[in-house]
């Protein structure tokens, strides 16, 4: 491969503080080329691909390693293992797939799957999982989580390594070799070449800011969520139509899309009769913070592209994930997920099992009635698995509700309170005003059946499972800076970045 030359564009800051001296340049011929490109594959299907003139890939690869564009007899068969995949799973459209395999060293055989966001909490969990699993895995990630950490002044309770040793330590342990593609999703020149080096069957869009109260800091990073969320999902469904035609886009979505209705929460669509006539439509979405809007947008526009384009789309509607361990996590300490517990990235339940450790009371947002769907991160990871295997068929977008158990944050209080104790703690609650604007009591019965039809088996709630996730807790309770765990982010008193510096003078 040619060397990069300096970049003609404009990334953005967290590219550039993320992957300093990673490079990745198009020449305006190629750029010039992307329409053609695309109209002949629209003509000619998934016909011989040519070398795109002008890319460089070296410096989308990890340090030490080069990329090289497969021969065309390579590149040949891999596109004929993935039209079986999305054959198979076409001609099996209406019948409960086998999962018996599911965990077999070869299962994702012939499948390429890119998980953009690899190096976050559920994004890295996923990539081992299905590396381990036979799949071809690469990330896609700029490190901005671990940016917004250095601006926040947060840490991840367990101590977490740079990317690059994380996916060095995971060969080494595993034999499988996960591909790496430092860079930001909202530059589109640098997607573009991750795709056209990659030619993934699959791609798993966890790439997002994925926090509420972030959103709802100030201006600055209300705006940052919209523009880095919803522009950088309509990127990748343009690399998807112009470069991978029958990919196979896999959104984590939120159940916070639903809000809290006064009727039952469908997965994701609903049928209405309305003066006589009926129609099957996207259940309504009332998001309830900046970041769970830019969930709505994303899925508004994945339905239009999806139609529009003929994509292959899934929309997972993921409740509250809780855990820190995988079975690959925990085969070498360079490999341990991160686990948040301020105020502003941690999880319910994460937060509170943290809380009771270090003799902090936990905190319910005031009257603590709020219900949300949960589920285990080991389910996570299947429940992408599962996506995976089951493409959609092109034109249609698939939605599923992602969790597996609905408490209230009482309950979950409750639980972690007897768990503590059996361990020798003494977790205490207290209730506070709540931060949020939100219901603090209401109905939630939301429906969640899909992903069981075709094979979830969820790992639910149990005491041996607080007793797990608290023990590994303990283990690292004297890096906790308590001063992180009360809620620091009031939605009513969002405002500009001016007024916000104001206010702590």
């Amino acid at each position: 491969p040619r060397t990069a030359p300096t970049p003609t564009t404009t990334m953005s800051a967290f590219t550039m503080a993320a992957s300093a001296g990673v490079t990745v340049a198009a020449a305006p011929a190629a750029r010039r080329s992307v329409a053609q490109r695309s109209a002949a594959r629209a003509s000619a299907g998934l016909g011989s691909r040519k070398a795109v003139g002008g890319v460089s890939l070296a410096g989308l690869a990890a340090p030490g390693a080069v990329l090289n564009r497969r021969s065309a007899p390579a590149a040949g068969a891999s596109r004929a293992r993935r039209s079986n995949v999305f054959a198979a799973a076409d001609a099996a459209e209406k019948v409960k797939p086998d999962r018996s395999g599911a965990d077999a060293k070869d299962a994702g055989a012939g499948q390429r799957v890119m998980i953009i966001g690899g190096d976050g909490y559920c994004g890295w969990a996923t990539a081992l999982h299905l590396s381990n699993r036979g799949y071809e895995v690469a990330i896609v990630d700029n490190m901005c989580r671990r940016t917004f950490d250095d601006q926040l002044g947060f840490n991840s309770l367990t101590p977490i390594k740079g990317i690059h040793e994380r996916v060095r330590k995971w060969e080494e342990v595993s034999g499988n070799k996960i591909q790496l593609y430092v860079g930001d999703i909202c530059d589109y020149e640098f997607l573009s070449a991750a795709f056209q080096a990659f030619e993934p069957t699959a791609a798993v869009h966890y790439g997002e800011q994925r926090s509420a109260p972030y959103s709802m800091m100030d201006r600055t990073r209300a705006v940052f969520t919209q523009t880095n969320n919803v522009m950088g999902t309509i990127n990748v469904m343009y690399a998807i139509k112009e470069f991978a035609p029958e990919c196979h886009l896999v959104k984590l979505g939120t159940m916070g899309e639903y809000g809290t209705p006064n009727i039952d929460i469908e997965e994701g669509y609903i049928t209405i009769e309305h003066n006589g006539r009926s129609d099957t439509l996207p259940y309504p979405k009332q998001g309830g913070s900046f970041y769970h809007l830019s969930k709505c947008h994303d899925s508004a526009n994945m339905l239009f592209c999806t139609k529009a384009w003929g994509l292959r789309t899934t929309d997972l509607n993921q409740g509250v994930v809780y855990g820190v361990a995988t079975e690959e996590t925990m085969m070498a300490p360079e490999l341990i997920n991160r686990l948040d517990y301020d105020a502003v990235f941690g999880t319910a339940l994460n937060r509170f099992c943290i809380q009771a450790a270090v003799g902090h009371p936990m905190t319910v947002y005031g009257k603590g009635g709020q219900t949300r769907g949960f589920l285990d991160i080991r389910d996570t990871v299947r429940c992408i698995q599962i996506a995976c295997d089951n493409p959609a068929p092109p034109g249609e977008m698939k939605i599923y509700n992602q969790f597996t158990e609905q408490f209230s944050v009482n309950e979950l209080a409750a639980m972690v309170t007897e768990a503590g104790k059996k361990i020798g703690l003494d977790p205490q609650v207290i209730n506070v005003p709540n931060p949020r604007t939100e219901l603090e009591e209401h109905y939630y019965n939301a429906k969640n059946s899909k992903l069981g039809d075709l094979g979830l088996e969820p790992h639910l709630m149990s005491d041996a499972l607080l007793d797990s996730l608290l023990n590994i807790i303990v283990q690292y309770k004297d890096s906790v800076d308590q001063r992180l765990l009360l809620p620091a982010v009031n939605w009513k008193e969002s405002a500009s970045v001016g007024q916000n510096v104001a206010a702590n003078k």
